[in-house]
């Protein structure tokens, strides 16, 4: 994803119009992503006057989605026998992420 289509649709279409409905307490918080850092970000955020919160550049604790990317790798491992194929893969990978608590 560029810097420009993170602005553009991200921030404009949806962080903009979430920041509307929240209180001053609003804070944004975005991973370290090259393109999050773009100066044209860091414009349309002060712009907006939207705070962003600090993060380390890497803190897989606070982004959750890499919690379940264990989750469904550890799976898949599991699986005797495992997938051979990518559509044996892609059903394997479903019916795994159905069965996540």
């Amino acid at each position: 994803m560029t810097c420009h289509i993170y602005r553009d649709v991200i921030l404009e279409q949806h962080v903009q119009l979430f920041r509307g409905t929240m209180d001053a307490e609003f804070l944004f918080m975005d991973d370290n992503a090259r393109s999050h850092l773009a100066n044209i970000v860091d414009e349309c955020l002060q712009s907006e006057d939207i705070t962003r919160m600090d993060c380390a550049a890497y803190s897989p604790e606070l982004d959750l989605i890499e919690h379940v990317w264990d989750i469904l790798g550890r799976r898949i491992a599991a699986r005797q026998p495992p997938p051979t194929c990518l559509p044996e893969l892609w059903r394997t990978l479903l019916d795994e992420w159905c069965n996540i608590p």
